[in-house]
This record gives C-alpha cells, structure tokens and sequence, in this order.
C-alpha cells in the first residue's frame, strides 16, 4: 500500500470518528436536555386520577382554558399540558410522568366517578377552608 493510500484511509478514518463524535454529542445534548425538562415538571402529592379531576373540573367550569370555542380541542389541550408539565404520585409515592391522561378525563365525565369527584371536591374544600382560617387570623 502507497503512502498517499495510507493517508487517504486515516483521513477518511479521522473524519468518520469526527463525526460519530457529533452525533454522540447531539445525543448527549438532547438527552440532558431531556432531563432537565423533566426535571423543571409541577410535582405532585396527587395521583394521576385526581391531578384529572381538578383540571377536568378548572376546565370545565371554566376559570382555565386554552380554547372556550371549541371543547374538543380544548380538552385535548389540557390534557396535553399536563402530560408535558406535572408528574404524579404512584402507589408506592414515587413521582411518575403523566403519559396519558385521556380515561382519567373521561372518568371524570362519567356519572360511575361521582361519589370519586364528591371525594376529592371535600378534601380540596377543605384544603382551601383552612387556607382562608390562616389568612382570616393573619
């Protein structure tokens, strides 16, 4: 083999390992990125059903909204910011991402969950009558 042929093949070799080296560097990127958007997500003392009852519930009586025309699209929207922002506490208390939260919603629609919604609209309650004890004895 020539010299020139030589240095022809560790060149080539060099910048193929130049740029596998990118390629790595863009997956490390995107993956620190990754778990830095994961880790900047609203967590919560709620389990995945409940986190749905209380934005089904903002939603659908109306204090949040991201599309009021358009109830579909608007459901969809809420769902999707939720599985892009908040976590939620499993069984065993460990903080998972919301996936999917489309049959919590529709749960929440169904009259099956009421005494589920009753439930949970009494401990909210009571969470926010205590609230205003504190700030009435401030």
């Amino acid at each position: 083999m020539t010299k020139s042929k030589t240095y022809d093949i560790l060149d080539n070799f060099f910048k193929l390992d130049m740029r596998v080296k990118k390629i790595e560097n863009l997956l490390l990127l995107n993956e620190s990125q990754n778990n830095l958007s994961s880790s900047e997500r609203c967590k919560s003392s709620y389990r995945k059903s409940e986190i749905a009852i209380l934005f089904y519930i903002l939603m659908d009586e109306g204090p949040l909204y991201f599309d009021p025309a358009d109830v579909k699209k608007n459901r969809i929207s809420f769902q999707e910011f939720l599985s892009e922002n908040f976590t939620y506490r499993d069984n065993e208390g460990v903080q998972k991402k919301i996936t999917r939260i489309s049959r919590q919603f529709s749960e929440c629609k169904g009259y099956t969950y009421k005494e589920k919604q009753m439930k949970f609209l009494d401990d909210l309650i009571g969470i926010l009558m205590e609230r205003k004890r504190k700030l009435e004895n401030w």
